[in-house]
């Protein structure tokens, strides 16, 4: 039995797109210049005007439809980019442990290890069958926030108490090495939004800073409002992120060029959950960096004062 083997995706709409383009525009540009001869010849003739504005106005359709395929073309190109870059980025971070765990067990089979080996080996295997199972986890946890079926619940976080848990949690995952961590909190500051995703996300920018440091590891947290905003920022004294490579620092296994050079462990998820939280909560995320100098901005939406919020409630009369 013959398979047949399709083109890529991306292949085929740009062929979609082309023959859009030759079927629609094409005869509507001949359509449109028709439409003018008969408006330019039909001054003493009702019918040929009449007929040049329906053609005109046939015409005006066409076009409206052809600009609204290409739109719908090209987002469906995008995607499926975006896609096999997807794929072919998760294949190649999953390509390393599998081949460890491969190569571990080929040995214990054929019996080539000693005792001492052994041992090492199953160490080797439980390792990276965790690394393995963190990536996965990272994966799809990451995929169920950005597909809508996490729903980010709005309620009144405060800033303080949300600062204090991100740095606990911050200490907790980095206690080899602990680091001070500086914070400036304005008082009685409170956002609306997801307490436990804002707390991860913090949590991952600390990590981010803790980890592209050097030896002098300078570590802060600043929050302060702006109007109906608040802004949290998290600044770091660490090798910085290139400016051309700021806009794509948030795609999934995206890492810049300094941060590979650099050889420090990760896979470039810890700032696309970062985003995709961000924008959950209905926030903005900048960054401003150069050597020596990377800031992160959290921008949230303020929470109303709930002391002010009830001034506003009409009293009831008994």
């Amino acid at each position: 039995m013959a398979f047949v083997r399709f083109p890529p995706a991306n292949i085929q709409l740009r062929r979609a797109q082309l023959i859009l383009m030759l079927c629609a525009l094409v005869p509507t540009i001949l359509l449109t210049v028709l439409g003018i001869v008969l408006l330019v010849a039909g001054e003493g003739s009702a019918t040929m005007l009449v007929s040049g504005v329906l053609v005109l106005t046939l015409c005006t359709s066409c076009i409206t439809g052809y600009i609204l395929g290409s739109i719908f073309v090209n987002k469906g190109a995008t995607l499926a980019r975006v896609q096999n870059d997807f794929v072919s980025a998760v294949s190649h971070e999953l390509r390393t442990p599998v081949t460890s765990i491969r190569l571990l067990l080929e040995g214990l089979r054929d019996g080539r290890l000693g005792p001492e080996d052994r041992d090492q080996a199953m160490s080797l295997l439980a390792r990276e069958t965790d690394r393995l199972e963190e990536l996965v986890g990272k994966v799809l946890e990451l995929s169920r926030l950005e597909s809508g079926a996490h729903a980010y619940p709005r309620e009144r976080v405060e800033v303080g108490t949300l600062v204090e848990e991100a740095v606990a949690a911050f200490d907790a995952l980095t206690l080899e090495r602990p680091t001070k961590i500086t914070t400036t909190v304005e008082p009685n500051l409170a956002v609306t939004g997801d307490r436990t995703t804002l707390v991860r996300a913090l949590v991952n920018l600390l990590t981010n800073a803790w980890k592209y440091t050097g030896d002098d590891k300078r570590i802060s947290i600043d929050a302060r409002s702006f109007g109906r905003w608040v802004d949290i920022t998290v600044h770091d004294n660490g090798i910085g992120i290139a400016k051309e490579e700021q806009s794509s620092i948030y795609e999934q296994f995206t890492r810049g060029r300094s941060a590979t050079d650099s050889g420090k462990p990760g896979v470039g998820l810890g700032l696309a959950f970062v985003r995709t939280i961000v924008k959950g909560n209905r926030g903005k995320l900048d960054l401003a960096s150069r050597p020596g100098d990377t800031a992160f901005r959290v921008r949230l939406r303020r929470a109303r004062d709930p002391e002010a919020h009830r001034a506003h409630i009409p009293a009831t009369s008994s």
